[in-house]
């Protein structure tokens, strides 16, 4: 089973800064483009990933301004991948308590296994409540390379 990447090495591509999402699916296609911009998935794999939302509700939204958008993999899907994406502005992705969003991970999986592995590695990467506003704040990529390392990302994710 291939490995995702520690989230302290994230490549360039994976990591976009203040997109302008004007709503949640807006957020989510963000995350799309950064996981098709890092080579593990097409944009149709957005797609998918808004349509969980659409059937299943906002539960994609784990922490207090945090999302975890994923869909189950698929052959739009070539390789695991994570990407990190901040917003410009947050977002309300309709969820009682961890509205709105700030910081979405987009996750992509190849295999079952792998994503439910996935999930529950990145879950606890947010553990800290600090860690998803100082995310949201941060203007380089090597700040939330950074930040994601004092998190203990780079254990593997």
């Amino acid at each position: 089973m291939s490995q995702i990447l520690p989230l302290d090495q994230l490549p360039d591509p994976a990591i976009a800064l203040k997109a302008v999402a004007p709503d949640w699916r807006s957020a989510v296609r963000a995350a799309a483009a950064a996981l098709e911009a890092s080579g593990s998935a097409d944009a149709a794999y957005g797609e998918r990933m808004i349509a969980m939302v659409e059937e299943y509700g906002p539960y994609i939204v784990i922490a207090p301004g945090l999302a975890m958008a994923h869909a189950r993999p698929g052959p739009d899907v070539h390789a695991p991948g994570v990407v990190l994406v901040t917003l410009a502005e947050p977002v309300a992705f309709g969820h009682a308590h961890n509205d709105p969003v700030s910081v979405v991970i987009g996750l992509a999986a190849t295999e079952a296994d792998q994503h439910v592995a996935s999930v529950a590695a990145l879950a606890n990467v947010f553990n800290d409540e600090s860690v998803v506003p100082a995310l949201a704040a941060a203007t380089t990529r090597d700040e939330v390379r950074a930040l994601l390392a004092a998190t203990g990302a780079g254990s593997g994710a």
